[in-house]
């Protein structure tokens, strides 16, 4: 049975939880506001609702999280980003009301959009301390969202000191215009960096800076993959819309990564580079595909989206085990309606996925009880 809930906006950022104690929440994004949704197998209901008065452009789920459903004493903690540049910490708890931390605002942040962002303590005591974000503007900014240094201006005279210092930032420059970031399951060092030309860093955030600001990905990046087609078509002529999406697939070894970057999906074995070249390619959408996800409960699986309503709003799901086969084509809406964002869903048992569609969020099953 599918869930559907109505946001009252367009939904445009849809962020599925992946902790254990939280598997059932989901974080939409709309016009101004983040709305954080408990899941059952019928239904949603909303138990958390921020304005951020800007549309939501990227959210990134911290570990420092519990469900209503696992603890009476929950607490749900996320980073969101908005239209207008700024970041924003969102949290809230079984015994507190909504909180917003803004932060990364002005000269200290990014000046364009906000493509992605993604926390990347790994499993450690960190895991909820640093938070990557990628934009336009083609830098990475790590921020350190508890530093041991207030780097701030004292306050005027007559005012309070605020409640917290503000977070700092590390910061990477790139070539080109970035659009996507994922943070390895496991470690706390390694970055996926996806730019929109067709190259995705492998990046070692905690290396030192290299002398030259302006070539700092050089020094921090371990290796780059290449998606040839991809690379080549950005070379030919100025890309229509800007694209690329990367992950690693979620198993405790993350030996492969993927990426959707234009018509195409690419598979990287990480124990056996070639070069950085794919291990596996294959077509997505012909319009271009938008957005690629591995299943968190099913590492075969992997679903690449497209923004593109030529043919509604649909996703294509694929077994990575059968790469070369013929995806399973799941039609949310007819069009002239698209998939704006997406997620896999991290409840044990049949793999959901939660896609923005329209006003609405659609949560659907991709298989049946055997």
């Amino acid at each position: 049975m599918d869930v559907r809930y109505s946001h009252g906006t367009e939904v445009y950022v849809v962020r599925a939880c992946y902790e254990d104690d939280a598997t059932d929440l989901i974080a939409i994004g709309g016009a101004h506001s983040v709305e954080v949704l408990l899941l059952t197998e019928t239904s949603c209901k909303t138990i958390a609702n921020f304005h951020i008065g800007s549309r939501i452009t990227a959210i990134a789920w911290s570990s420092r999280v519990s469900s209503p459903s696992s603890a009476d004493d929950w607490s749900i903690e996320l980073a969101v980003a908005g239209a207008d540049f700024s970041l924003y910490l969102l949290s809230k708890s079984a015994s507190e009301e909504e909180e917003i931390f803004p932060f990364g605002g002005g000269l200290s942040g990014h000046h364009g959009k906000i493509n992605d962002m993604t926390f990347c303590g790994g499993r450690s005591e960190d895991s909820s301390r640093y938070v990557a974000t990628v934009s336009d503007d083609k830098i990475l900014m790590v921020w350190d969202l508890h530093p041991s240094i207030d780097l701030t201006s004292p306050p005027s005279p007559g005012t309070s000191p605020p409640a917290r210092p503000q977070p700092t930032a590390y910061v990477i420059i790139f070539p080109h215009p970035l659009t996507s970031v994922n943070a390895h399951p496991s470690t706390s060092k390694e970055l996926l960096v996806a730019d929109c030309r067709g190259s995705i860093f492998l990046t070692d955030w905690r290396s030192d800076p290299d002398e030259n600001e302006q070539d700092s990905w050089r020094n921090s990046s371990v290796v780059e993959l290449v998606e040839p087609r991809a690379l080549a078509d950005s070379r030919a002529g100025p890309s229509a819309k800007w694209s690329g999406s990367v992950a690693w697939r979620r198993d405790p070894s993350a030996d492969f990564v993927g990426a959707a970057y234009g018509s195409r999906f690419a598979l990287w074995d990480m124990g056996n580079l070639a070069g950085g070249k794919p291990s596996v390619t294959g077509t997505s959408f012909a319009e271009g595909g938008s957005q690629f996800r591995w299943c968190p409960t099913y590492p075969d699986y992997f679903a690449v989206s497209t923004s593109s309503a030529a043919r509604g709003a649909v996703i294509h799901v694929h077994n990575a085990a059968y790469v070369h086969a013929q995806p399973t084509v799941f039609q949310v809406a007819p069009r002239p309606l698209c998939v704006r964002a997406f997620d896999f869903v991290a409840g044990r048992g049949i793999p959901r996925i939660a896609a923005a569609v329209g006003r609405e969020v659609i949560v659907f099953y991709i298989g049946v009880d055997s």
